[in-house]
């Protein structure tokens, strides 16, 4: 899933359970013993939630409290289906490359308060004039590469249907490491987008600056944003198999293709900060 806000989430949830993707490998043994890392499950569940703080829209100047549930499914190191990162098949999979489709979804935008379907408390009164923005289907590919397997550089391209028709590429690069029992990530990403993906969530048509009492504004393709994100994930249970408990925060700032919108110079904000703790729980078997 991808709400109207933040960018962050998606990349901060890939860390969220204690999968075994992002396991050291077992080091050089004696020749008696086996080599590599052990056999991995044949399916992975994980079941968890997400409560997060955040602007109330990409944009916005005001936060609010959305709880995100968290449930993805995995089969072995091939296919994987999330409310949050979407649908995918690693295609090619092999020498530190994956490759392959991915579908997202992107919850629209509500005129009443700015949030998500999620949203708890708080909000935004911004928006008012501007309507309701619907529900959007997000399809393309992904290209990963991964050097080695602390670091991995990501790239998605993805067509949108629905609320928007617009164009969006996300390039990021990762890095995740251990630090005693504790399991961090630091990710550098950006989202790029057309001007048909910018006008829905950034323009200001006149009819909308008519109810809104703003400045009409037509936008262009660019950066949308760009921005920092990191984890901080504790696995609990026997070994940290079964369950993980995870602090993520992240900023972005908007690029000048949004930004300069009169929607973001008068009622909004470029720099945006994300900041949630997160828990899931992870089933296996064969």
């Amino acid at each position: 899933m991808k709400t109207a806000h933040p960018a962050a989430l998606a990349a901060a949830l890939t860390l969220l359970a204690p999968a075994a993707a992002h396991a050291q490998s077992t080091p050089q043994a004696a020749p008696q013993r086996p080599l590599g890392p052990p056999p991995q499950p044949t399916w992975t569940l994980t079941v968890g939630m997400v409560p997060l703080v955040a602007p109330a829209w990409q944009g916005s100047r005001d936060y609010a409290l959305s709880i995100f549930p968290d449930i993805r499914v995995a089969y072995k190191d091939v296919a994987f289906a999330s409310v949050q990162e979407g649908f995918g098949v690693n295609v090619i999979n092999r020498d530190g490359w994956k490759i392959g489709p991915i579908a997202r979804l992107r919850f629209g935008r509500r005129e009443s308060t700015g949030g998500s379907p999620f949203l708890v408390t708080g909000g935004s009164t911004a928006l008012r004039g501007f309507g309701n923005i619907g529900l959007a289907g997000e399809f393309g590919g992904f290209v990963q590469y991964s050097p080695t397997r602390r670091l991995a550089l990501r790239t998605e391209l993805r067509q949108g249907t629905g609320g928007h028709e617009g164009l969006v590429a996300e390039p990021s690069i990762r890095f995740t490491d251990r630090a005693g029992p504790f399991r961090y990530s630091l990710t550098a990403r950006s989202t790029f987008a057309s001007a048909r993906y910018t006008q829905v969530y950034f323009g200001v048509t006149a009819q909308q600056a008519a109810r809104a009492g703003l400045p009409a504004y037509q936008t262009g393709s660019g950066l949308v944003s760009a921005g920092l994100g990191g984890t901080l994930t504790r696995p609990l249970g026997k070994r940290g198999q079964h369950g993980a408990l995870t602090l993520l925060a992240g900023y972005d700032r908007l690029g000048h293709v949004v930004a300069d919108s009169t929607l973001i110079r008068q009622r909004g904000r470029r720099d945006q900060f994300t900041l949630g703790l997160a828990y899931g729980y992870r089933f296996t078997w064969k």
